[in-house]
């Protein structure tokens, strides 16, 4: 092949990308498009601050509520367009109180009879109420969380408690999404 026709087909393959490359992302905004996500996407476009009200907690365990309380905050800050705001500015109020933690053992050891495995969840009542107009926006009696651990591994309980109060968090932040 000579030097001309060379350059020529190199020049119609990368023109060949680049509308290869332009009709995938045309096909995937008409996807996205009819998946039923508005152009504000899936958050309340009404809602523009929250205040996050320190957990509760009827536990006995030491910080779970402080922990959980800086994980609903952080994840709001980083997965959500709101803003985090002082009670009396904010358009809504998060609150949830943390109900209960259960530990369950699983498969125990024949020899040592320890278990093996342990399943640790968290329990968690969640609301959150627009302040302007009164309503509950959300309003969960019970959320729960379960994370297994492996002591035998060396996993701790602290290990399964900061794992499960992090998908807590994510999981309460996730009810804030428009259609949940």
């Amino acid at each position: 092949m000579m030097k001309a026709e060379c350059t020529k087909l190199a020049r119609y393959r990368g023109a060949r990308r680049r509308i290869g490359g332009l009709s995938a992302f045309c096909s995937g905004i008409v996807l996205l498009s009819g998946c039923g996500y508005k152009a504000g996407g899936p958050f309340r476009t009404e809602v523009h601050t929250v205040y996050v009200d320190m957990v509760g907690s009827k536990e006995f365990r030491r910080d779970l509520e402080f922990t959980l309380t800086e994980a609903i905050k952080k994840r709001i800050g980083s997965d959500t367009p709101y803003r985090l705001a002082p009670k009396e500015k904010a358009d809504t109020i998060l609150q949830a109180e943390l109900l209960e933690e259960r530990q369950t053992a699983f498969a125990p050891d024949f020899q040592t009879r320890q278990p093996r495995e342990k399943a640790l969840t968290l329990a968690v009542r969640v609301q959150w109420k627009d302040v302007r107009t009164g309503r509950l926006l959300v309003d969960h009696p019970a959320l729960l969380q379960t994370v297994d651990y492996l002591p035998t591994a060396g996993e701790k309980e602290k290990f399964a408690q900061e794992r499960a109060l992090d998908k807590l968090a994510s999981r309460i932040v996730a009810t804030m999404y428009e259609d949940w």
